[in-house]
């Protein structure tokens, strides 16, 4: 589990097929300190909740089944590519954003960024099938980042992006267009699915 804080941009420094055919292995480096990150542990890869199977000092690998390429953005990261990284949440941590576990529900994009005094407007756009579950003022994770939604208009929406938050994650070289992973927030699922169950 995860807070949507990004605490490292880190890099792809090498890609590989992975054990099974269509799996993938990434390798990225890390202002991290890996010595003390156990093998097997999680670690949110720009949204993405991926085991540790290797490391070294400012390193970790991943491997990466096709089923996730194919559902994420991951399947179109290259050597070179940044991503926001996050450790898994610790007991007694500081929830700073709010609750996020790495399961990406979809891949929506950037449709346009708009300066806005010390912040950019972004405005994205969702898959049709989780517009139903972002609403103003709630909670989403975009690339693994907790962003609060300002407003909604169909499967659309718009958040501002201050200026620390384009300093230390990747949206800060983000542009129109770009893909983007989606988790929304899991309390919007549970309503929704309430909401359902009250109808039949």
């Amino acid at each position: 589990m995860f807070t949507g804080i990004v605490t490292d941009v880190g890099e792809i420094t090498a890609l590989t097929p992975g054990g099974q055919a269509g799996d993938r292995k990434f390798v990225v480096k890390t202002k991290h300190d890996m010595t003390p990150i156990a093998m097997g542990a999680s670690i949110a890869c720009s949204g993405c909740c991926l085991t540790v199977v290797d490391k070294g000092a400012d390193w970790f690998a991943v491997e990466v089944s096709g089923e996730t390429l194919d559902k994420t953005h991951l399947g179109d990261w290259q050597l070179g590519r940044h991503i926001n990284l996050e450790l898994s949440l610790k007991l007694g941590d500081e929830l700073g954003g709010h609750l996020v576990y790495g399961h990406v529900d979809g891949v929506g994009k950037i449709v346009s960024m708009t300066p806005e005094g010390g912040s950019v407007r972004f405005v994205f756009e969702a898959p049709a099938d989780l517009a139903r579950f972002i609403a103003p003022k709630g909670s989403i994770a975009v690339d693994g980042i907790s962003l609060t939604v300002n407003e909604v208009e169909g499967n659309r929406f718009g958040i501002n992006i201050i200026s620390h938050t384009q300093a230390v994650t990747t949206l800060g070289k983000a542009t129109p267009g770009q893909r983007v992973n989606l988790e929304v927030d899991m309390l919007a699922r549970y309503v929704q699915r309430l909401l359902e169950h009250g109808r039949t």
